[in-house]
């Protein structure tokens, strides 16, 4: 087969990292081919050499069977090479057509003004031809982001782009969302386009690609038929290591109540209720999970709960005692842990050493303190054993935190925080940026602590993980929880509806006391 892209020898090296060596990448025309990856393993950036956002240190880009020298993206969107960014790049006041058009708008009166009307007529022209659904008048600020997706889409098949890459274009999507999408790919490389999708969830790569390419440490290792290889056999090839992908459970046995929130309200910074009145509980020797869209209301129901922003209404108890309005300090001195969501801007300072990061939450506390000053020898331990225990590279307590990719910086947080031998963990997309042997053992780390009495709230945006780790799982719509459903029973489909705000027919839900209804 003919094709469409042939990336040969492609070295990218930056100040002390060498994020592709020497990466070989064939892509046939008329394909869906995944980039599977974990964090760090050089994807986007292979991604970015193939747009033109960078310029490789060695080696030769190759577009429809010529050679290329792609100095900007505008080179790589001349030769028909388009890309979907991660966070969608669209201008949330104007229309669906206006985003498109943007830049490149149909003219009348000599140029002097935009044809609206003919713009209309070409974006309504091309969404019918590759079956989107998409109103042109709409305004971006009042649709969903699987229609913003495709709208980011369109905005690059405008500009002529028969190569298309999306950088984990499923992150931000429901289940239904994702088939959507999947749907959308088979119609492109119907009518001849080329797809390019970068991803680490194995499943996905499984299901949409014709061929999927594993990158680890910036090396290609292999480009494997999808059909032809399993979930484990990928993992395998990402990690460098057999990998158990099932987590081995027992039956929870849930003890006392540890956290029960009331009737929380909390506003955003325009005064809108980003969490609408939710009620929770969280016993010892469970894990709740909450599923839903990033964006609603999780992020502020997390730092309600930790002490991070104040309610604005309801209350907040752990162990029977009421903790609304405690401290960050407080809490964690009762015994709270907190995986946050954004590890570079919660969890670390990144000028800080290992060591100094290691201490963080825990400066007052007895162990770490000598005669009223720090006991840095007893700190350096504490970090060095993190270090070791989750296997953070590079193994050093003086490297700042900085220096460290992001899936190690996240096995650091993750290390920190369940050394403190917590009551309670909320753990806020704990394996998010890191690799699938390192998931598979923080995993492990939270059952441990299931089984050994502590109570977690995991939030998460990757269904796969939230349903196999918890043991209920509450979803979440518009800052409201709009059930509480039983993990191993619940169908990806009514999930899915779930997060979209709709109420399927026979969903089975869960009480506190783990009694299973409908």
């Amino acid at each position: 087969m003919e094709q469409a892209v042939h990336l040969d020898g492609i070295t990218k090296r930056f100040p002390g990292v060498v994020a592709n060596d020497d990466v070989d990448l064939a892509v046939e025309k008329g394909t869906v081919h995944a980039l599977l990856g974990e964090n760090g393993a050089g994807k986007t950036t292979l991604m970015n050499v193939l747009y033109g956002l960078y310029q490789p240190t060695e080696g030769t880009v190759n577009v429809h069977g010529k050679t290329q020298q792609f100095d900007s993206p505008r080179d790589a969107i001349d030769e028909g090479v388009g890309m979907i960014h991660q966070h969608f790049m669209l201008v949330d006041p104007m229309t669906v057509t206006e985003n498109i058009t943007l830049g490149n708008e149909p003219r009348k009166w000599l140029g002097l003004t935009v044809d609206s009307e003919q713009s209309r007529k070409q974006v309504r022209e091309l969404s019918e031809r590759y079956g989107f659904d998409v109103d042109p008048d709409a305004r971006i600020e009042d649709v969903g982001v699987g229609v913003q997706q495709r709208v980011e889409i369109l905005k690059a098949l405008y500009r002529g782009a028969d190569v298309l890459i999306l950088d984990e274009p499923t992150a931000v999507l429901t289940p239904q969302e994702v088939e959507d999408l999947f749907r959308v790919l088979d119609e492109l490389t119907d009518q001849g386009k080329t797809i390019i999708f970068i991803t680490h969830k194995l499943g996905e790569a499984m299901e949409a690609a014709d061929e999927i390419t594993v990158l680890r440490e910036g090396k290609n290792v292999g480009t494997v038929p999808a059909d032809d290889i399993t979930r484990e056999e990928l993992a395998e090839m990402m990690v460098g290591r057999e990998v158990l992908l099932d987590l081995d459970r027992d039956p929870a046995e849930p003890g006392r109540s540890i956290l029960d929130v009331e009737d929380l309200v909390v506003e955003d910074d325009r005064g809108v209720r980003a969490v609408d009145g939710i009620s929770l509980e969280v016993r010892a020797g469970e894990v709740l999970g909450i599923a839903g869209v990033d964006g609603n209301g999780q992020s502020e129901l997390v730092e309600a709960i930790t002490g991070l922003q104040m309610p604005d209404e309801g209350t907040i108890t752990y162990d029977d005692v009421d903790r609304t309005t405690d401290s960050r300090r407080e809490r964690i001195e009762a015994g709270l842990a907190y995986i946050p969501e954004d590890r570079q801007e919660r969890g670390l300072v990144m000028d800080f050493e290992l060591v100094e990061n290691g201490l963080l939450g825990s400066q007052h506390a007895a162990d770490y303190t000598s005669k009223g000053r720090i006991d840095w020898n007893y700190t350096r331990d504490h970090a060095e054993e993190i270090i070791e225990e989750y296997d953070v590279r590079p193994p050093d307590a003086n490297a700042h935190a900085k220096s460290l990719s992001g899936g190690n910086q996240q096995k650091f947080v993750v290390g920190r925080e369940f050394a403190r031998d917590p009551r309670l963990v909320v753990a806020s997309h704990p394996t998010r940026g890191v690799d699938v042997g390192s998931m598979e053992f923080i995993h492990d780390q939270i059952n441990a602590l299931r089984e050994a009495g502590r109570a977690v709230l995991l939030i998460s945006s990757n269904l796969d993980e939230v349903q196999s780790l918890s043991d209920r799982l509450a979803v979440v719509y518009e800052g409201e929880i709009v059930d509480i459903v039983d993990p191993e029973r619940v169908t990806e489909e009514q999930l899915g509806l779930l997060m979209a705000g709709q109420q399927p027919d026979a969903v089975p839900t869960i009480a506190a006391d783990g009694e299973g209804h409908r």
